[in-house]
Formats: C-alpha cells, sequence, structure tokens
C-alpha cells in the first residue's frame, strides 16, 4: 500500500540534560542503536542530536505503518534503526531559509537509514540543521516520487502549527482543488470532489517548524 510519514524537532525545544541520561533516552534507543553513535561517522553529530533523529525516524515510520495498519502502537524500541549512512564530512548547518521543500533528496546533505519492525522494513532519509531533525519515511530506497517540505512559522501556537502545515502542503500539491481532511481513524488524507485520492499525505510541527511529506503514484 502506498503510504508516507515524516517529523520534525525543534533542537532549541529539547532538553539536553534528560536526553543524555539513560532513563530517559533507554525509552527510544535499544542498546544496538546506543552503540551505532561510537562509530567514527557520527563524530559530528552529539549524542542528544543523534537520541532525537532516531526518534523521528521512529516516528515516521510509526506514520508510515499507521496508515497500512491502524491497531499499530508506538513502542520507540520496537522500530529498529539500522545501516546508517551518513555524508562524509557532515557538519550541522544553520537552517538559513525561510523554507526548504524538493522531491527525493538528491544532492542533499542527507542521512539514511533502514527501519525494521516485525515484518517491515522501511527507510528513512533525514536532514539536520542547528535548528532541528526532520525525517521522511518511505518503503523503498528511491525517494524519487516523495515530495517533502520544511517551513518555519512565526508562531508555535498549535492552531496556527496546524494552519500553517496544511496552507504549505495546499501551496505545493499539483491541484489545487483538494481539500485536506481526515480519515474515520484519524490520518490526514486528501479529498477532491468528496473521493479519496489515493495521494498519501503526513504532517508534523514542533515549536516554530512545520513539515510534511506526500507521496504521488507511481
Amino acid at each position: 500500500m502506498l503510504s508516507t510519514g515524516n517529523d520534525i524537532v525543534s533542537l532549541n525545544a529539547i532538553n539536553v540534560t534528560r536526553t543524555k541520561q539513560p532513563n530517559f533516552y533507554s525509552k527510544i534507543l535499544t542498546p544496538t542503536e546506543t552503540a551505532l553513535h561510537q562509530q567514527p561517522c557520527f563524530a559530528n553529530i552529539p549524542f542528544e542530536i543523534f537520541v532525537w533523529l532516531l526518534w523521528s525516524i521512529k516516528e515516521s515510520a510509526f506514520k508510515y505503518l499507521q496508515r497500512i495498519d491502524v491497531d499499530i502502537l508506538f513502542t520507540p524500541v520496537k522500530f529498529e534503526v539500522s545501516e546508517v549512512q551518513i555524508p562524509s564530512k557532515f557538519n550541522l548547518l544553520n537552517f538559513n531559509t525561510a523554507e526548504l521543500k524538493g522531491t527525493g533528496f538528491g544532492g542533499l546533505n542527507s542521512i539514511g537509514a533502514t527501519i525494521k519492525f516485525g515484518d517491515y522494513i522501511l527507510y528513512s532519509n533525514s536532514l539536520i540543521y542547528q535548528e532541528f531533525v526532520a525525517t521522511v519515511v518511505n518503503n523503498n530506497e528511491d525517494f524519487g516520487k516523495t515530495h517533502w517540505g520544511i517551513k518555519r512559522i512565526e508562531s508555535d501556537d498549535i492552531e496556527i502549527q496546524s494552519v500553517g502545515v496544511r496552507a504549505f502542503l495546499t501551496k505545493n500539491l499539483p491541484d489545487k482543488n483538494i481539500i485536506i481532511s481526515k480519515n474515520p481513524q484519524g490520518i490526514p488524507v486528501l479529498l477532491k470532489d468528496d473521493l479519496e485520492l489515493s495521494i498519501p499525505i503526513s504532517f508534523s510541527h514542533h515549536e516554530y517548524y512545520v513539515a510534511y511529506s506526500f507521496q504521488l503514484p507511481v
């Protein structure tokens, strides 16, 4: 089934001290995942950012699978992240723009990973800036049909976040005569003439950042 999942974490809003405490991060990371951070490729990614990177990956994978199985529960340690691919000479840069959007991740300094949950195997691409971590998940390594966007907004009010991310998505859809709604399970969907389109969408927001992803049919 066609699906999509995304997540964004504002790094300005995290509690660094709490994140580094084993009784906190052990609820997110397995021991094997925790050991990943010792690899040389993570030298430029502080441990607290590593924790929220994996949270973002797992949350995105959960959103992806929730569209397929609405009974799935989000237990972070059951989403196993492996085969993390970090670009050589990776550095954390500032997000010096109002918004960023794209189709796929070609040419971007993205971090790839593989996620396993039961019999499912998914793939992710994540962008890390000084200000946030943003992730999109797909069911294969080809993100060529995956559209995504990240935007800074002026308020962290939840209503403004919700309105802002929907307006941001609507502006970038291929058809402007589409309504954003929710299905009976509370999952966001696109409607045209009261019919649900086969274009899965995903929203996320945290503090002053909003993000979306959607997947076009092959």
